[in-house]
């Protein structure tokens, strides 16, 4: 195998969850909406899962009121639940604004020994998911979290569901509305997310880029000269150098549709790999969940991603 095999740089994946697990909900990044956190609370205990808050779930920042709670806070809810046996897994609450400042304070030590735990997020949480990947060697899930819409909309949510409960029949994830780019297949390891939150992890001790990535990106209320932007210094630092192929999912209230995807098309088009526009992955609504750190192929021609392991052990 060479040193680009993505059998060499898997992830660990963590159990999948079962009736009666407990599940931390926490927030990395800014306040939850208290009314929905209560409907996202009875989702789970439908599920058989029991919930377990802690105080960032609710927290309101004391000086920055876009926060939840003070980045120590959130740093020390997150190194409590993953250090807690009794915990399975965690379920972010809210994204917004804040995963980057509470890393910056993160106390990883200890946690590399401590078998991996299913994490779930998207949006800013993304900053957390690729420091899970690039800190402990875990694979993560980008899927609805607890206070958002997409948690209670039953397509976004069934998807969720099934992996993390079902994880050896998660897939293919296929984007039949999807445009190919870039046709050709490629494996690697799933990567990528929130197109933001991946610019401002460069150069960063948490940023993760690995060989082989099939890398998604996706984002919101970002128009085209801003995803030019992003994209470009993306190419500039060097992070599409090791990938194997491109997913640009959804980039939702962005403006002009016509000229975000005439932005996707120039900045990605000349990588030298698939490419897919169009997937229903990321912000709005109607979205699948994407794992992060699982070996996968890529069918740009087809616009599929099979799984080629199951997201969760």
């Amino acid at each position: 195998m060479n040193e680009h095999d993505p059998v060499r740089t898997a992830l660990r994946r963590a159990p999948r969850l079962r009736p009666g697990d407990r599940v931390a909900l926490l927030t990395p990044s800014s306040p939850s909406n208290l009314e929905r956190i209560d409907e996202g609370i009875d989702v789970l205990r439908f599920c058989g899962l029991e919930p377990v808050e802690l105080p960032t779930a609710r927290a309101r920042g004391p000086v920055h009121p876009y926060l939840a709670g003070t980045d120590a806070e959130r740093a020390a809810d997150l190194r409590r639940a993953l250090l807690d046996d009794s915990i399975a897994g965690v379920l972010t609450v809210c994204g917004g604004y804040g995963s980057q400042r509470m890393l910056e304070v993160m106390d990883w030590s200890g946690l590399d020994a401590v078998a991996p735990k299913v994490v779930v997020g998207y949006s800013d949480v993304t900053g957390l998911l690729e420091a899970l990947a690039s800190r402990l060697g875990w694979a993560s899930v980008m899927g609805p979290m607890v206070a958002e819409g997409e948690f209670r909309e039953s397509y976004s949510f069934s998807c969720l569901w099934s992996c993390l409960a079902s994880p050896d029949r998660y897939g293919p994830i296929a984007f039949p509305a999807g445009k190919t780019l870039v046709g050709g297949t490629a494996e690697g390891l799933t990567a990528g997310g929130n197109l933001s939150l991946l610019t401002g992890s460069v150069g960063t001790s948490t940023a993760w880029t690995p060989p082989s990535g099939i890398v998604l990106v996706e984002d919101e209320q970002e128009d085209p000269p801003r995803t030019d932007i992003m994209l470009t210094h993306l190419r500039r630092s060097g992070y599409f150098e090791n990938a194997a192929a491109v997913v640009a999912g959804t980039f939702t209230n962005s403006g002009d549709e016509a000229g975000l995807q005439r932005v996707l098309d120039d900045r990605l088009a000349d990588l030298g790999v698939p490419v897919i526009t169009g997937a229903n992955l990321g912000h709005g609504g109607h979205v699948q969940t994407w794992p992060i750190g699982v070996r996968a192929r890529l069918d740009a021609d087809a616009r599929t991603v099979t799984l080629l392991e199951p997201p969760l052990a």
